[in-house]
């Protein structure tokens, strides 16, 4: 678990430390930032398609995965927007005027579309494609270098990264909310409520999930978990942008223990950089709990 997190904090802070003064390369780390969305997404797919015992048992893991799902996705939804209203999150960022719905739609569709790419390369089993894992992990750590560049680089504080209030309680109101979605979805499927909430302890966090939850409970329950946490991902990265304009909250909560790693770019393109703390201090503290309650839940 440690290691993992030294994985994900350690190029962050070495990339604050990087000082850049030059505008010109600023703006190439920003673009840089945008394509690793892009690259992350393809890898995800070829990953997809090497998992385990995904061809048996295939439309019960479709149905556990859609239900618990769609009940932990709406737990989450209802849970921050009462958040929000309680307590609104007033930020000075201007989002960039969003282009017609038309072309939002074919932006998602371009996210989902990179994701089945790699999938369907994934299919052909070529041996270079097995060091996907390895190329995650690289993309990565090269994108948390950046997010750190950019967040040293920008007007904020190390003590306004580290402690941040509206992360803490995200990410307390995306546990308790969860774990209510995965007590329905486990009375809904017949499950026992241990293996419900065990489901909903991933908080996005698609590839440990996965692994643990299949060790315990067998591969179609860890399949589920995984698809259930990689749907949760996919939404929230196309959710984001319109989300942030009326909802900060459910905009980073949605996107649970990935608003450290793989969602941050997004949240920063649409919600500024004064969302990045937030999100570091939300995913890491989502990134902590989940192989704890996981474990819990499954012993």
């Amino acid at each position: 678990m440690y290691s993992g997190l030294l994985i994900i904090l350690v190029p962050l802070i070495l990339g604050y430390l990087i000082p850049v003064k030059n505008r010109r390369l600023l703006r190439t780390v920003d673009q840089l930032l945008s394509w690793m969305v892009y690259v992350i997404l393809f890898v995800m797919g070829v990953s997809l398609a090497f998992l385990d015992n995904l061809s048996s048992n295939l439309l019960m893991i479709f149905e556990y995965a859609s239900i618990f799902f769609v009940c932990i996705f709406a737990f989450n939804l209802l849970a921050l927007r009462l958040l929000e209203r309680r307590k609104p999150w007033k930020s000075l960022h201007r989002q960039e005027v969003l282009t017609s719905r038309w072309r939002m739609a074919l932006d998602s569709l371009r996210l989902c579309g990179v994701v089945v790419v790699g999938f369907l390369l994934g299919l052909t089993q070529w041996h270079w494609l097995t060091y996907a894992s390895e190329a995650s992990e690289a993309a990565l750590i090269l994108l948390l270098v950046i997010v750190g560049i950019q967040l040293g680089n920008s007007s904020l504080t190390l003590r306004q990264i580290i402690l941040n209030r509206r992360g803490v309680m995200v990410a307390t109101v995306v546990c308790i909310a969860s774990l209510g979605g995965g007590l329905l979805a486990a009375c809904i499927l017949g499950l026992p409520l241990k293996t419900g909430l065990a489901m909903a302890s991933g908080y996005g966090w698609y590839s440990l999930s996965g692994i643990v939850l299949t060790d315990s409970f067998g591969p179609v329950i860890g399949s589920a978990a995984f698809f259930n946490d990689l749907a949760r991902e996919l939404c929230a990265i196309m959710l984001i942008p319109s989300l942030v304009r009326s909802s900060r909250s459910s905009a980073l909560g949605l996107c649970g223990a990935t608003s450290m790693d793989f969602t941050l770019p997004v949240l920063q393109r649409s919600g500024g950089i004064d969302m990045v703390p937030p999100a570091v201090v939300h995913g890491f503290l989502l990134s902590l709990l989940a192989p704890i309650l996981m474990a819990l839940f499954s012993s």
